[in-house]
C-alpha cells in the first residue's frame, strides 16, 4: 500500500513555507501537453524521477531529518541545465553524510523497537500459558490444540501443505493463506525453528495454535511486517504430509516408457 506523508512528521521547514516556494517556482511551468506517445514518454520518465524523489523525501522526513523540498527541486534543475552549485565530489559527500546520519537513526530505532517487543513478548507468553489448554515445550513454544486430526505426524525431511493465519501478539495480520488457490507447500526443515517443532507434533488434520518465542522465530531481524524480536502467533492447519521416497517414485513411474 502507498502511503501518503502525514503532515504531523513534517518539520516546518518543507510544510507551509516551502510549499508557498514550491509553488511559486513551479509556477512558470505550463501545464504538460500529452498529445504524442513521445510527450508521454517524456512525462514518464519525469514522474518516474519524482516518484523516486517523493519516496527518498518521505522515507527522510519519517527518520526526523530536514528536507527543504524547495531546494530539493532547486538542485535537480540545476543538474538538468548543468548548473550544479555543488560539485559532483559535494553532492556525493553530503549525500553519503546524510545516510550515514538516517543509518544511525535506524539502528537506534530498531534497537528500541527490538527492547519493546521483548518485554511485550514476554508478559504476553506469561498470560498465555496461564490460559487453558495451553501446553508449554521445553524451547519455551506455547501450543494449543484447535482440532486433533488422526493422520501421522511429519518427519523433519517431509514436505508438508498446510492453511495458516500468522499474527503479532497486538493482533496485526501479516499473512494468511487460507483459501488461497495455489496449497502452500514446503520442506519442514527448511522453517523458523517454533514451525519445525510445532509442526512435528500435529498429526494430518489437525489445527494448532501456536505462540512463538522471538528466539524461535525470527530473533532481531526485520521481515516484511514483522518487526525485530516479535513474539508471533500462528494458527496453522496440516493439510497434507508427502514423503520424499513417495515423491522420488512418483518422479521415477513419470519417467518410465509405456508398455
Amino acid at each position: 500500500m502507498k502511503k501518503s506523508m502525514p503532515t504531523s512528521f513534517i518539520p516546518k521547514t518543507i510544510t507551509v513555507a516551502t510549499c508557498a516556494a514550491l509553488f511559486v517556482s513551479m509556477a512558470s511551468f505550463a501545464a504538460p501537453s500529452l498529445k504524442t506517445d513521445a510527450d508521454k514518454a517524456s512525462y514518464s520518465i519525469g514522474a518516474s524521477v519524482g516518484n523516486y524523489i517523493s519516496g527518498q523525501v518521505y522515507n527522510q522526513v519519517e527518520l526526523g531529518a530536514e528536507v527543504n523540498v524547495d531546494l530539493v527541486v532547486q538542485g535537480f534543475v540545476d543538474a538538468l541545465k548543468k548548473q550544479q552549485q555543488l560539485t559532483d565530489e559535494e553532492v556525493v559527500t553530503y549525500l553519503n553524510q546524510r545516510a550515514e546520519e538516517l543509518n544511525q537513526v535506524r539502528k537506534a530505532n530498531a534497537e528500541k523497537l527490538a527492547a519493546e517487543n521483548i518485554k511485550a513478548g514476554e508478559a504476553f507468553l506469561a498470560e498465555n500459558k496461564k490460559k487453558a489448554g495451553v501446553t508449554v515445550t521445553e524451547s519455551g513454544l506455547q501450543y494449543e490444540v484447535l482440532t486433533k486430526g488422526t493422520g501421522n505426524k511429519p518427519n523433519p525431511e517431509d514436505v508438508v501443505t498446510v492453511e495458516y493465519v500468522g499474527k503479532l501478539i497486538d493482533g496485526t495480520e501479516f499473512e494468511n493463506t487460507v483459501g488461497r488457490k495455489e496449497p502452500t507447500r514446503f520442506a519442514l526443515m527448511t522453517v523458523i525453528p517454533g514451525w519445525e517443532e510445532g509442526l512435528k507434533l500435529m498429526p494430518m488434520g489437525s489445527k494448532y495454535r501456536f505462540v512463538i518465542p522471538a528466539n524461535l522465530a525470527y530473533g532481531n531481524e526485520f521481515v516484511g511486517e514483522i518487526p525485530p524480536q516479535s513474539t508471533l502467533i500462528f494458527e496453522i492447519e496440516l493439510k497434507n504430509i508427502e514423503k520424499p521416497s513417495e515423491k522420488k517414485e512418483a518422479r521415477m513411474m513419470g519417467m518410465m516408457p509405456a508398455h
